[in-house]
């Protein structure tokens, strides 16, 4: 299980390693992906089987756990487009500095079928291609936006989540940032 979000009426934003198989490492085919847009509780507004996966393209798959952080990210594009007026896609951004405020909109397998909001979250440090943030998420949270809060405007996806991990006592999370890469990504999954 893994949280994905709308980006554009026919494309989902994950992490890549949500598109493989833990114990073999093979791929899944992602007509065996369902997104489900607008879960709570027990009701979904929208369903759509995967037509197609693209991977980051210096993303391997690497059992144990011992991921790739800068290049988990994966572009999904949907059986068919999600038109409605109560689902909307969020826009992305690809700068989020430190000390940026963040939130985590995820769902995870001890709450599966309601989003969590991690709020007021921190941007720790930024690398090239990660983010480690003060938010905390558990299993399933992989591929969750963490969106910008910015007054004022409305929230931007600025990284998926690749990892959680732990800075010495305390519990923080790694995002892979978007970059140029994803752009191609998408028009590739199209």
């Amino acid at each position: 299980m893994c949280t994905g979000t709308l980006i554009a009426p026919n494309l989902v934003l994950t992490a890549a390693h949500c598109v493989y198989d833990a114990r073999t490492g093979q791929r899944i085919n992602p007509r065996g992906i369902r997104f489900e847009a607008g879960l709570d509780g027990r009701k979904v507004k929208a369903a759509r089987s995967i037509a197609k996966a693209v991977v980051h393209p210096s993303y391997q798959f690497r059992a144990g756990g011992d991921a790739q952080l800068g290049s988990d990210i994966a572009v999904l594009r949907l059986s068919q487009p999600i038109n409605r007026s109560d689902i909307r896609p969020f826009a992305m951004s690809a700068r989020a500095d430190r000390g940026a405020n963040v939130d985590v909109l995820s769902y995870s397998y001890t709450n599966a079928t309601r989003a969590n909001r991690e709020q007021n979250c921190q941007v720790l440090s930024r690398r090239t291609r990660t983010l480690v943030m003060s938010c905390r998420v558990d299993f399933g949270a992989s591929g969750a936006p963490v969106l910008e809060i910015i007054p004022g405007q409305p929230p931007k996806i600025v990284s998926v989540i690749s990892s959680k991990a732990a800075m010495g006592q305390r519990r923080v999370s790694i995002g892979t940032t978007l970059d140029r890469t994803l752009r191609a990504m998408m028009q590739n999954a199209i």
